[in-house]
């Protein structure tokens, strides 16, 4: 097959989740004979335009963007899908629900198979303004109308399409990055004043909706004897939001910013702590979470529908979301009871090996693009059988 990916902005992953899901499934694909154009950002590459590299067989192409917040992305998009277009490709596979407002283009001018996959609602984070917003959300619509195949990374986001567009999707789940070897020694660790298994670690952007905020006050309000709190993560589009965050945790002796944290030092930041916590109000299916799982460190989480998918059945603590006393609580008690939290642990280990592994992932991907080439119309949209474009057009 020949496939061309649109929505992530290059390879090699520095940051993001579709990044690091692509730099873990194309190359997979590559490696079983398939072909695979990768459209990325100039401003993410530092490549001028058109050039092409390759990254473990897979072919990354720059496009053009403008350096504005949400325009980079809609821009090189756009290009993505006529360059895509205008090429005979097999599978033509969106990323994200913004990049997935020009899913018409190969619909209307190719006999490409066309494939979303939707990460999360990405129109319900804070860094968006109205405009953005409303483009996510033109980008849903679009992703639910043009795509022969949409895939969903949670059963919560299985669930939302179904009862909102009567739109059925392919739930195939997201995976944790490999991690290599880290320093046994804990030296990074100990440059930053840590005890092995003795910190509490946050791991994502610094970004209102994953809530660091609410784990920040809890962690003051507990200020447990003999622990501390580790901030790992990339600053976003919310710099406001940032810096009220870091002015906050400035004078706390037992509250470190570590800043976004990459290799070596991020496994051994993840390996060494006692205990993750991810207070969010809004996820898709976390990877840093299921890398948290992977390396059997105990998690706790708020009990938004895909941490609830990913820790029920006994594999980690849930607290209400955007609940500062139930967040305390939780992590009050988390930090007495540790032999409990172990146990989680290993469960939840266990299920991560089953469940989301990569080659799986992979599998299940090919597996979707090989039913759409060789399954004549009709394809199913919004839950029903149709035979062309213009029915799903017509449709609302």
């Amino acid at each position: 097959m020949k496939i061309a990916v649109i929505g992530a902005k290059g390879l090699p992953p520095k940051q993001g989740g579709i990044e690091h899901y692509c730099a873990e499934v194309y190359p997979r694909m590559v490696k079983q004979g398939h072909s695979v154009d990768l459209f990325a950002r100039s401003s993410y590459t530092d490549c001028s335009w058109q050039d092409r590299y390759d990254y473990q067989g897979v072919q990354v192409i720059s496009l053009p963007g403008l350096s504005l917040r949400g325009v980079d992305a809609f821009v090189t998009s756009a290009l993505g899908a006529v360059a895509a277009s205008a090429t005979k490709y097999d599978i033509i596979h969106f990323h994200a629900l913004g990049p997935s407002l020009f899913t018409c283009l190969p619909r209307l001018v190719n006999t490409a198979k066309v494939v979303v996959t939707c990460q999360g609602l990405d129109w319900q984070r804070a860094k968006w303004g109205s405009f953005s917003t409303r483009i996510i959300q033109m980008g849903e619509k679009a992703a639910v109308r043009f795509a022969h195949g949409l895939i969903v990374v949670s059963n919560a986001l299985q669930t939302y399409f179904l009862q909102t567009y009567g739109r059925n999707t392919v739930y195939i789940p997201n995976g944790p990055a490999r991690y290599g070897e880290s320093d046994p020694n804990f030296g990074y660790g100990t440059q930053l004043g840590l005890q092995q298994k003795r910190y509490i670690l946050f791991l994502g952007r610094l970004v209102p909706e994953k809530r660091p905020d609410l784990l920040v006050d809890a962690f003051s309000a507990l200020n447990p004897l003999g622990w501390k709190l580790v901030l790992a993560g990339g600053v976003s589009d919310t710099k406001s939001f940032t810096s009220q965050l870091l002015e906050k945790v400035s004078n706390h002796p037992n509250i470190i910013f570590a800043g976004e944290l990459r290799g070596q030092r991020l496994w051994e930041i993840v390996r060494g702590a006692g205990l993750f916590v991810l207070p969010s109000d809004v996820e898709g299916l976390p990877l840093a979470m299921l890398e948290a799982m992977q390396e059997e460190i105990p998690v706790i989480a708020s009990d938004i529908p895909p941490h609830k998918q990913l820790m029920s059945g006994g594999r980690g603590m849930l607290f209400e979301a955007g609940n500062l006393t139930s967040c305390t609580h939780i992590l009050d008690w988390a930090i007495h009871h540790p032999q409990e939290l172990r146990a989680m642990a290993v469960n939840a280990k266990r299920q991560v090996q089953l469940n989301y592994s990569w080659d799986y992932i992979t599998s299940e991907t090919l597996k979707l693009y090989t039913t759409l080439l060789t399954s004549p119309e009709p394809v199913h949209i919004y839950g029903q059988s149709q035979t062309g474009l213009a029915e799903v057009v017509g449709k609302k």
